[in-house]
């Protein structure tokens, strides 16, 4: 046990739990409306498992788009699955929630972005705040300071 509570790694897992609810609503009922995924991923993350040729042309991160054509897809408790295609090839992937760095749906301008992390460094020191995207980006860091989230909600 550590001295400190690590609110950040604990608020990247809240994180990973919305993000696989959402994925789990759209494997049941498919995707609504206008909705699609961009979701940007560490390749060579330990448990993320895509075809060799895939690794070759993104040998550091990846980003796959869920929108109009993808299947089988499965969400787990650490990690989802997804059939997507590549040059009219259906390609497998194995995707580890702490492998992804983005998870964004801009159709409704919503976006999340986390700290790839291995699974050992759970338990670290660090505080590893995941960032929304892309609206908080525009607006001034502060520490110390609750913000409510109107700020940030489209008139």
């Amino acid at each position: 046990m550590t001295d400190q509570i690590n609110y950040g790694r604990r608020m990247q897992k809240a994180l990973q739990s919305l993000m696989a609810d959402v994925l789990n609503d759209v494997a049941k009922g498919g995707l609504p409306g206008d909705h699609h995924f961009f979701i940007t991923f560490d390749t060579n993350h330990s448990g993320v498992d895509i075809a060799d040729h895939l690794r070759a042309r993104y040998p550091e991160d990846m980003t796959i788009v869920m929108q109009d054509w993808f299947e089988n897809l499965a969400v787990l408790p650490d990690r989802f699955t997804v059939t997507l295609n590549f040059g009219n090839v259906p390609e497998p992937l194995v995707i580890p929630f702490d492998a992804i760095k983005t998870f964004v749906d801009p159709s409704v301008e919503f976006g999340l972005r986390f700290d790839a992390q291995d699974a050992e460094d759970e338990d670290d020191g660090d505080e590893d705040v995941p960032e929304t995207a892309p609206e908080a980006e525009a607006a001034p860091e502060t520490k110390g300071e609750v913000v409510s989230l109107d700020t940030f909600r489209k008139s």
